[in-house]
């Protein structure tokens, strides 16, 4: 859709293309944008995989990522009119920054391409992630190279930019790190008035009524009702410790606000079932109360979740089984969340994340995992679970384990990514990331295990997905294709690697980038043409 130039903006907020996508309903593709560029031509990416949300005539972002929305609220709760600050379309900068524009504010999740998922596949194929990419593209966007704003980041992945020789060579002003809507009224203010700039702030602790209700409607629906985790892994930030829940009235709020633009709410929290929890102790109640009036509330005719905890799951069987008859779950009609099941050991349990386990024990850690598999599945809950490769202290009994652990959970339908270990929240500075050239043969055997589990499961995962949420046929046949071919490669490759390089991954890849392996022939653009003009 061509925007005529509108109006400049004296604060304009976004976030980079591959934030700025509902990949097409199904969040688990988000992984995607982790992936590196130049496995698939751009234009089928960016289409098939990561469509762009719709933009409005004036280059506002229709929806736009939960934390800039958040953003958006607090300075509009500061003062700031609101004919000054805009949530922009990343591809229409040049429409809404100009000579008045003081401040680009920008919602970042791995700016740097060195979290975990992104660590993993580029590490494994070489290359640098689309998200880093295309957040350095609005760095040197021609508008925001001509007007010079003060470029103020946040997000999840503020912490990678903590180092003053990153920020300055970037071209950032001050990187927010932590929670934004304490801190972010008076940091714009002192901008826009021309005031010299911290390069680091760290937010504060919001409490729950100071939590703003966003104005805008959020990337598939997204509504956040509650914060924080508590569990204390150790590998975690900091920030994610405290944990809050926000009241029912709030929420309702914004799941009026996604419904006038189309976007069935979408819960999100570390941990859903532990919605107004005592601590760690399950309030059954209060979930119940949250998914009923959520459910029932005028034009809800689906709920979704982000991410729940196995431990949870366990402890309260009965509460998964009322969500699913409050949700009317049955047959492909599942709901799916991520979680973090990250390892088969016991001992690494113990030595980082004893929270997560609780209120079991680390000895319990596997069984826990199982039967929590056991119960979703019975519930038609599809869980999309990491796993952490190369924690600390991590020896090959410790691998071997987790490979035992995902043969026990080969029965249920289920997603399960192996990442890298990345050194961050409590561990960083203390120790070094996992990276490919720590990864052994029994790594390689783990990594191969879950993408076998997957490959038996994705199919079907989605066949039922595509179905409900896709509407155009040739997309989804695409897709399809795309997703079958990758497979197919993906399993050519495996069987090499185990048959003529024993689960030395590293010695494949070497020889793969010096050219001495090619599997197959090349995906079939002629069949994705007509999806690609």
């Amino acid at each position: 859709m061509f925007v005529a130039r509108y109006m400049d903006y004296t604060i304009v907020l976004t976030a980079d293309r591959t934030l700025m996508s509902e990949y097409g309903g199904a969040i688990f593709l988000g992984f995607s944008a982790c992936v590196p560029r130049g496995l698939i031509p751009d234009s089928l990416y960016f289409r098939i995989f990561c469509p762009p949300v719709e933009a409005n005539e004036d280059g506002s972002a229709v929806v736009a990522p939960n934390g800039t929305r958040k953003i958006e609220a607090a300075l509009l709760d500061y003062g700031f009119r609101r004919e000054d600050v805009i949530v922009a379309h990343p591809e229409y900068l040049d429409k809404v920054i100009g000579p008045k524009t003081r401040v680009l504010g920008i919602t970042e999740n791995d700016p740097l391409g060195i979290g975990p998922a992104t660590t993993t596949f580029t590490e494994i194929f070489g290359g640098e992630a689309y998200m880093a990419i295309k957040f350095r593209e609005i760095l040197n966007h021609p508008a925001v190279k001509r007007y010079k704003p003060k470029i103020i980041v946040g997000g999840a992945g503020a912490w990678q930019l903590r180092d003053e020789d990153v920020r300055r060579n970037l071209g950032i002003d001050t990187v927010v790190i932590g929670e934004g809507e304490k801190v972010v009224g008076p940091l714009f203010e002192k901008a826009i008035n021309g005031e010299d700039l911290p390069g680091v702030v760290y937010g504060e602790v919001v409490e729950e009524d100071k939590i703003p209700v966003i104005r805008g409607a959020t990337i598939d629906g997204i509504i956040e009702v509650a914060r924080g985790c508590g569990r204390g892994c150790d590998f975690c930030e900091p920030t994610l410790q405290r944990f809050r829940c926000l009241p029912i009235d709030h929420i309702l709020k914004e799941v009026e606000v996604n419904l006038r633009a189309g976007r069935q709410p979408l819960l999100h929290a570390e941990d859903i079932l532990r919605y107004k929890a005592r601590g760690l102790e399950i309030n059954k109640q209060a979930v119940i109360d949250l998914f009923r009036k959520v459910k029932n509330y005028p034009g809800v005719k689906s709920v979704g979740i982000s991410h729940f905890a196995l431990a949870s799951v366990v402890s309260a069987p009965d509460l998964v089984e009322e969500i699913s008859s409050i949700l009317n779950l049955s047959g492909v009609n599942w709901l799916s969340g991520q979680t973090g099941i990250e390892t088969g050991s016991p001992r690494i349990m113990d030595i980082h994340m004893r929270g997560k386990c609780k209120p079991y024990s680390p000895n319990d850690w596997p069984d826990i995992v199982v039967r929590a598999f056991e119960i979703l599945n019975k519930n038609n809950w599809v869980p999309c679970a990491t796993l952490i490769l190369g924690l600390p202290g991590e020896e090959e009994k410790d691998v071997e384990l987790t490979i035992s652990l995902i043969s026990r959970l080969r029965p249920f339908k289920s997603i399960i990514v192996p990442l890298f270990f990345v050194s961050m929240g409590g561990l960083k500075d203390k120790t070094k990331s996992f990276t490919l050239n720590d990864l052994t043969p029994k790594h390689a055997e783990l990594i191969f295990k879950c993408w076998k589990h997957n490959f038996e499961w994705m199919g079907t995962i989605f066949d039922e997905w595509s179905g409900r949420s896709i509407r155009s046929r040739v997309i989804r046949k695409s897709l399809k294709i795309i997703v079958s071919y990758g497979i197919k490669q993906a399993m050519k490759y495996m069987d090499i690697c185990e048959k003529e390089y024993g689960y030395d991954l590293k010695a494949m890849i070497k020889d793969f980038r010096s050219g001495n392996i090619k599997v197959g022939e090349p995906l079939p653009i002629r069949i994705l043409k007509p999806i690609m003009r």
